[in-house]
């Protein structure tokens, strides 16, 4: 009956995001301790903080362990340089959208790994495994001894003195070692899920072409089986048996020594074993991910998978899927970058992520919210989200300036990348900030790359305007209402709404009449400067 509601339930949640804790100190310990070195390109987190990565993750995230969870965040920061075994990938999700009893199946046996234990498994095969020290070899000394002399006192009343000795110096060996043990009780008994887990999946035909090595990895591992099945014992005495019970096992391991004894023998064969623990905790995850990835188009009403070529963006009717009911635009982007003017809160920035989002998830999960979209496999970089470093005595110009410095050097690398930039330089004066943007928004096209940038400065838009192609978002002001579409439209924005704005919310009239002023004097001043510039030329 349990499992009847069990399977009912993950049937209807298929396509829906979870409602869960998200602990990212966890999921991100994969991540931040692997080699990702095979990898085009590791998303910075300063790009990741731009583009909402946490965010995303939750929304994409359909996982039913913990190590799904990790290899799946793993998965959305590593741009890869291919698109290795993609069609056998596309062949699985579609098999596990279709096949609700296998789809379901699995996810009953990942979920025997969703426990907070399993998040410390990669430890066993990314981190350096505990050293015995160097006087070890008398830990088995006392063992040895405790029991010889346990024997000898059943003939000599009078050995019993030297079993208490060896026991109270065992007994401290005992507690010394405690810390050591709690260090891999979670750990250890996850391996062994772990491989039980992947066997079980591995059953699967279709799945097992994941990975043909799995047997022989998990071959390798069951070397270690039973020394290992002692610390699944001790993980469940601590939580299930009875205080006395415990308390014998207890002085009967520290008489003997058991745990120290067992602890570095284990770590000293798994040392041996990194490599084969990864391919089996990979297998795993990838199964997870794939899941994940068929659950979330399965509840995305438009998808697609992406067209990964060439040099250009073309997407029809891309939108970002963390906005609900979000407008969705069209462009296409070739030879050139992209400029957006328009006022704030009109959609540049939000288009501007969603184009940031989709080649995130098309090249790490071959998957993007749009109608139809072809993007090149690329490197992406970011300057969106920017703020004073108070900590360092750092203003938020010279924070972008360092932002934009290393955008000019990633520039120069001989793989294409894009650049997302909302206000560039909007930290100083504006005399500087367009000559400043001009030339840095230039350099930034060399050696192929896109370069999609917001601004408000419509000097830009004239000085950039054969690098650049030109759009805009604009709003619709009257007397009552600001209505903005959201719809991206060609050239640069011409009207301006500003000062309409302040009107419509209640500013004083003599200041909106001094600023309405002011803005024709300037932009009359601008004319006249142009008209003389044209003269002489």
């Amino acid at each position: 009956m349990q499992k009847r509601k069990t399977v009912e339930k993950l049937i209807n949640t298929f396509g829906e995001p979870k409602d869960d804790y998200y602990n990212f100190e966890l999921i991100e310990r994969y991540f931040r301790n692997r080699d990702n070195s095979e990898s085009l390109q590791v998303l910075s987190d300063k790009t990741c903080n731009d583009l909402d990565m946490q965010e995303l993750f939750m929304f994409t995230d359909r996982t039913s362990s913990k190590i799904g969870q990790q290899y799946l965040y793993n998965k959305l920061r590593n741009i890869p340089k291919d698109d290795n075994n993609q069609n056998l990938k596309e062949e699985i999700i579609e098999e596990l959208t279709n096949n609700k009893e296998l789809r379901t199946n699995i996810q009953q046996e990942l979920s025997k790994l969703n426990k907070d234990d399993a998040y410390y498994l990669s430890s066993l095969f990314q981190e350096d495994h505990i050293k015995p020290p160097k006087w070890f070899p008398f830990v088995k000394i006392l063992s040895v001894s405790s029991l010889i002399s346990l024997i000898l006192s059943v003939y000599n009343i009078n050995m019993i003195f030297v079993v208490l000795a060896i026991f109270i110096v065992n007994l401290g060996l005992h507690y010394w070692n405690k810390k050591n043990l709690y260090e891999y009780l979670g750990s250890i008994p996850q391996l062994i899920k772990l491989k039980k887990v992947a066997l079980n999946i591995n059953r699967n035909t279709l799945l097992s072409r994941l990975s043909p090595n799995l047997q022989e990895s998990v071959k390798v591992v069951n070397q270690v089986r039973n020394r290992m099945s002692f610390f699944q014992l001790e993980a469940k005495l601590q939580g299930d048996l009875e205080a006395v019970v415990w308390g014998v096992l207890e002085l009967i391991k520290a008489m003997f020594l058991l745990e120290p004894i067992l602890l570095f023998s284990i770590l000293k064969r798994l040392n041996s074993k990194k490599r084969q623990i990864e391919d089996i905790f990979c297998y795993v995850g990838e199964v997870d991910t794939l899941i994940s990835i068929a659950s979330l188009r399965y509840g995305s009403d438009t998808y697609c998978i992406p067209n990964i070529h060439g040099n250009k963006i073309d997407a029809d009717k891309i939108y970002h899927p963390l906005i609900e009911h979000c407008v969705s635009n069209s462009i296409i982007v070739n030879n050139k970058s992209v400029l957006l003017t328009g006022s704030n809160m009109s959609g540049k920035t939000t288009f501007i992520r969603s184009i940031g989002v989709n080649i995130i998830t098309g090249l790490t999960l071959n998957t993007c919210f749009a109608k139809s979209i072809t993007i090149p496999r690329l490197k992406l970089f970011s300057a969106i989200r920017i703020s004073d470093d108070l900590m360092n005595s750092k203003s938020y110009y010279f924070e972008e300036v360092l932002t934009i410095k290393e955008m000019i050097s990633d520039s120069q690398d001989n793989a294409q990348s894009i650049f997302l930039l909302d206000e560039i330089f909007k930290g100083t004066n504006t005399v500087e900030r367009i000559a400043a943007g001009k030339a840095v928004l230039s350099y930034l096209t060399k050696n192929s790359n896109i370069v999609f940038v917001s601004t408000h400065d419509i000097e830009l838009a004239d000085m950039l305007n054969m690098e650049y192609d030109l759009y805009h978002f604009s709003e619709k002001v009257d007397d009552q209402n600001i209505d903005f579409d959201y719809k991206l439209k060609p050239g640069k924005l011409r009207n301006r709404n500003a000062i309409k704005i302040l009107k419509l919310n209640g500013y004083p009239t003599d200041l909106i009449n001094e600023a309405i002023e002011i803005t024709e004097r300037i932009s009359y001043n601008k004319t006249v400067l142009l008209n003389q510039k044209q003269t002489i030329k």
